[in-house]
């Protein structure tokens, strides 16, 4: 979380949506220009529903509210679905990272420091305001409803997580 994050926005570009195996939900692929060097940077996280290759997805405090940005707890209105969230300031996002999964911005305290979310397993959890999230739904969500049908099935889904 260098200086531009902090007090303005980064802008990135969504170069590609992967698969990665041994995981249920899709990569997106983003770009950024290095603030400090002329060189590009890849960074890699777990795309969002609505998040399509060629998009601007936007960094930072002043980043606007829509799907795909990155934005400080504290600068989300209550009610805002988000996923990927941090669980401290800056470890890159902890919370809500599997296909379909979400929490929501529940209420913000009075001094500004912490925010109360709610979590996918439906308890609520009390993080720092600077934690940042990506707005939105994590993509790949339906994925259980499909039934396995065969036991070989099964041995091919886990046989990537061995």
């Amino acid at each position: 979380v260098d200086y531009a994050e902090r007090h303005g926005f980064m802008k990135g570009l969504v170069k590609n949506i992967i698969h990665d195996p041994g995981r249920g939900a899709p990569m997106a692929e983003v770009v950024f220009h290095d603030p400090y060097r002329f060189t590009l940077c890849k960074e890699r996280w777990v795309a969002v529903e609505g998040l399509h290759t060629g998009q601007f997805v936007y960094c930072g405090s002043k980043a606007q509210l829509s799907v795909g940005n990155v934005l400080p707890l504290g600068k989300m209105p209550e009610g805002t679905v988000i996923s990927m969230c941090e669980d401290k300031a800056a470890d890159r996002g902890r919370l809500a990272r599997a296909s379909g999964c979400s929490c929501m911005v529940v209420g913000h305290s009075d001094d500004g420091r912490k925010t109360r979310i709610r979590l996918p397993s439906g308890s609520r959890k009390t993080v720092p305001s600077t934690c940042r999230a990506v707005v939105g739904i994590v993509a790949g969500g339906g994925r259980m409803d499909k039934p396995m049908l065969k036991a070989g099935n099964m041995f091919h889904k886990y046989k990537v997580k061995r």
